[in-house]
């Protein structure tokens, strides 16, 4: 058996070998706010345990991404606000499944900005927005 090249783990900790393009988005819809966020990893690319994309559910409903491509200058952030009275999974899930078989438009399909410790997405989100 071939070893897996994508690998999901959810907030409770359950791993999840290459994933589908649907068990993806319903590692996303099924986050809430206790288990609020879903890491997949690329496990074919160097440098190991650097090629990511994770997403986070923020209190408000909306999204913080963030996809690795290498070290951490390759390390970018996006917020996704809710839209209207529901979330915001579909815009999420097309961005995360693009990443994870390698389409391209994921990259332009959000405002990505470098990740910063000191900045939780402060240039999107307006709840940060001034801090």
């Amino acid at each position: 058996m071939a070893a897996p090249v994508l690998q999901a783990i959810e907030a409770d900790g359950t791993t999840w070998d290459d994933p589908s393009e649907e068990q993806l988005h319903d590692l996303l819809a099924d986050m809430s706010l206790r288990w609020r966020f879903v890491i997949v990893s690329r496990l074919d690319l160097e440098p190991v345990d650097q090629h990511y994309m994770q997403v986070y559910l923020n209190d408000d409903l909306s999204y913080q991404v963030e996809y690795r491509d290498g070290g951490p200058d390759r390390h970018f952030q996006a917020w996704v606000p809710r839209e209207h009275e529901v979330f915001a999974v579909e815009r999420v899930a097309e961005v995360l499944q693009g990443w994870a078989y390698g389409r391209p438009g994921w990259r332009e399909a959000l405002s990505w900005v470098p990740w910063s410790p000191a900045q939780r997405c402060a240039r999107h989100h307006p709840l940060t927005a001034t801090r």
